[in-house]
């Protein structure tokens, strides 16, 4: 009798291999492409006027009418104030009398000049310098320091004339207290003649303080 078959257990089976060809992975899909930028906006033209610039007067000034009627407000007050406070002489007086006689010789004349002299200030007035101006029938200027007053009464014994109506020499350093008032007389001399110095249009003497800015004008 023939040997019964042996059941055969079923083994491992080989790997079969996939009837599918193995193919790569599918590559991603491409991005889609970015859409075009927008056409750009026409560039907008601004005028520009160099009379608007900022930094001008018209932008940074207020209205010309408001800056008038400021700055004639100012001139105003400042005007009032020139006014009040303005420098004023500190004396007053006059020319009292006045001699004259030609130099021999020189074509010059000696004229003493007697005049009167008021402290009208609140201060004492101290005489820094004393001098005469005398203007001609033809318009020439002609001015003279006072002569020294230790040299009067030499004057006078050369022309007695001079002497005429005098007063103690006023020279400077006199020194008048506030309301007082000082007659004296100086000796001044032009290169003028008699003739000329009697046709003249004016004398007047200028009377300096110390620490005044006007001279006290007499005539």
């Amino acid at each position: 009798m023939p040997e019964p078959l042996s059941e055969s257990k079923p083994g491992p089976q080989p790997e079969l291999a996939s009837a599918r060809p193995t193919l790569p992975p599918l590559a991603s899909p491409p991005a889609p492409a970015a859409p075009p930028p927008p056409p750009a906006a026409p560039a907008q033209i601004t005028e520009f006027h160099i009379g608007d610039e900022f930094g001008t007067a018209k932008r940074n000034l207020p209205p010309v009418r408001i800056v008038l009627i400021c700055l004639a407000a100012v001139a105003v007050v400042v005007g009032i104030f020139a006014f009040t406070e303005r420098a004023k002489p500190q004396g007053a007086g006059s020319i009292d009398f006045v001699s004259v006689t030609d130099v021999p010789g020189q074509n010059m004349v000696l004229s003493a000049i007697t005049l009167t002299l008021r402290n009208t200030g609140e201060k004492p007035l101290w005489i820094h310098s004393l001098k005469a101006q005398l203007v001609t029938a033809d318009n020439q200027t002609l001015d003279d320091e006072a002569a020294s007053a230790v040299d009067l009464d030499r004057y006078y014994q050369a022309f007695p004339v001079l002497k005429q109506s005098s007063e103690s020499p006023l020279s400077p350093e006199t020194k008048l207290l506030p309301g007082t008032v000082q007659r004296g007389t100086i000796v001044v001399g032009f290169k003028v003649t008699k003739e000329a110095f009697d046709r003249r249009k004016s004398l007047t003497v200028a009377i300096q303080p110390y620490d005044q800015p006007l001279p006290v004008i007499l005539k």
